[in-house]
């Protein structure tokens, strides 16, 4: 089944030329000329991914991408002129699974979308999953892909939920970012940005009741991150 790509972006001829390019992989295209009508789009019919500019009227990317992630979890790209490192982090920080800058290649963004889609989409089919993972307070379920934190839902992100995934799936074991990060996103680790940094930041955000002291998500200085145990969460 065709999956259907949203591109958000005020500038025609970006859209013109993305959609060449993915129709010819065989995807449906939506496109929304600013944020209203992206957002308009995403609730109107099923989007199975956003490709998302920042500076567009009426609603710039960074509030749709937080409108977008209070209600769904759909993965996110970031196409966009502002390139600056603090730009990327706030773009991923906000919930965008990945952030390409202007000028781009055409292939460069559809192998980009290829990849998302199969990580989503294809991430989810592990059938050996028990339907939840239940560690302290907190209840992932992998149905829904959704976490329960004292028994209300939290909304996640893929990235969000394959992370929290992998931690809860071997709870103790310490991961380094370079296996986080090729185990997440499925991809070669060539550089050590920030990325894995703040998914991880979000993800205490979320789960954490003190953020800043966790409790979960524990940082192995020189190392990398460990989830707790169950028997060292219960004697907190």
């Amino acid at each position: 089944m065709s999956k259907t790509i949203l591109i958000a972006d005020d500038e025609l001829e970006i859209i013109t030329l993305l959609r060449l390019f993915l129709e010819i992989e065989g995807y449906t295209v939506i496109e929304g000329n600013n944020g209203d009508e992206a957002l308009s789009s995403i609730q109107n019919n099923h989007i199975d991914l956003a490709i998302i500019d920042i500076m567009m009227p009426k609603l710039d990317g960074y509030q749709l991408i937080k409108l977008i992630r209070k209600e769904y979890k759909l993965p996110i790209i970031v196409l966009s002129a502002k390139n600056e490192e603090t730009d990327k982090i706030l773009g991923l920080g906000l919930g965008a699974d990945d952030y390409i800058s202007k000028p781009f290649s055409s292939m460069e963004v559809v192998a980009r979308v290829q990849a998302q889609l199969r990580r989503t989409y294809e991430f989810d089919k592990d059938a050996s999953l028990e339907a939840r993972t239940c560690i302290g307070d907190i209840v992932l379920d992998h149905h829904e892909c959704i976490l329960y934190k004292h028994g209300q839902p939290i909304q996640l992100s893929s990235m969000e939920y394959k992370l929290l995934k992998l931690f809860t799936a071997e709870p103790g074991r310490i991961f380094t970012k370079k296996q986080i990060f090729e185990k997440v996103r499925s991809d070669y680790f060539f550089n050590d940005d920030n990325t894995i940094m703040v998914q991880i930041s979000r993800l205490r955000d979320k789960i954490e009741d003190q953020p800043r002291n966790p409790i979960y998500i524990r940082t192995i200085r020189g190392l990398g991150y460990r989830f707790s145990k169950n028997e060292e969460l219960n004697g907190k």
